[in-house]
């Protein structure tokens, strides 16, 4: 989790070093998850929906992401994101 000018960004880091990738969990990297968990979506389709190389990064990216992430509607993200930014603002939580 990053903030970045009073905005809460949510990213899963898949590989190490060069190489590594940064995905953003926004409302449409989450219909794309919840579409993968709740169809027949092979991780190499999850590879090319999420411009990765491979269905290991793919993989690996599943294995990351927070699980509560994925059965939340994408559009609740949002509100709950909006919520973090208040609470921190408040200085009721802190991000380290």
């Amino acid at each position: 989790m990053a903030e970045n000018n009073d905005e809460i960004v949510l990213v899963v880091r898949v590989g190490e070093g060069e190489n590594a990738k940064e995905i953003e969990l926004t409302e449409d990297v989450l219909r794309i998850i919840r579409t993968y968990l709740r169809t027949e979506f092979s991780l190499e389709r999850l590879a090319e929906e999420l411009g990765l190389d491979n269905w290991e990064e793919a993989y690996e990216f599943v294995k990351k992401m927070p699980a509560w992430l994925a059965w939340i509607p994408p559009t609740l993200l949002r509100y709950k994101l909006q919520m973090l930014q208040e609470k921190i603002k408040e200085g009721k939580l802190q991000l380290k």
